[in-house]
């Protein structure tokens, strides 16, 4: 699916803590989601998972949900595996690149030591801020057209 909906836009004020949903926050270009402890981290300045693999995880560990991952931005109905570094994504007012497709846990994560496995390597996605924009709870997330230069 090339479009779906923002289900939660989460936060953290520390590195290697769950974020918790916010509702929603500005992304700032350049840098992230203002207030963000991962904001301004060269070019995964924000993370997107969706929520599809998120319930996945549930049959291993049943209270997990958004933010458990370390995500900025829970997708509902967006496939974020049909996504391409280079690719750009409406997101609220915002637009995002896609720089990044999955990351090395480090130091086996809080998840993978529960469940012997983190989704994050495969599944997460990482953007850079292309325009700034608030991004909320329920904003349309979808795939823009490629555009020759």
């Amino acid at each position: 699916m090339s479009a779906g909906v923002v289900w939660a836009v989460c936060i953290s004020k520390e590195k290697g803590t769950r974020k918790q949903d916010v509702g929603e926050a500005l992304l700032l270009e350049g840098l992230g989601l203002r207030g963000d402890a991962h904001a301004g981290f060269m070019h995964r300045q924000v993370s997107l998972l969706s929520l599809e693999d998120i319930e996945e995880m549930r049959d291993r560990i049943p209270n997990v949900g958004p933010g458990a991952f370390a995500e900025n931005l829970t997708l509902k109905g967006f496939d974020v595996g049909c996504l391409a570094v280079g690719d750009r994504l409406a997101v609220g007012d915002a637009i995002l690149e896609v720089t990044q497709i999955g990351k090395n846990c480090h130091n086996e994560c809080e998840i993978y030591k529960l469940a012997g496995e983190c989704i994050m390597p495969k599944k997460g996605t990482f953007c850079s801020v292309i325009k700034s924009g608030t991004v909320r709870k329920g904003d349309p997330v979808r795939k823009l057209a490629d555009v020759s230069m």
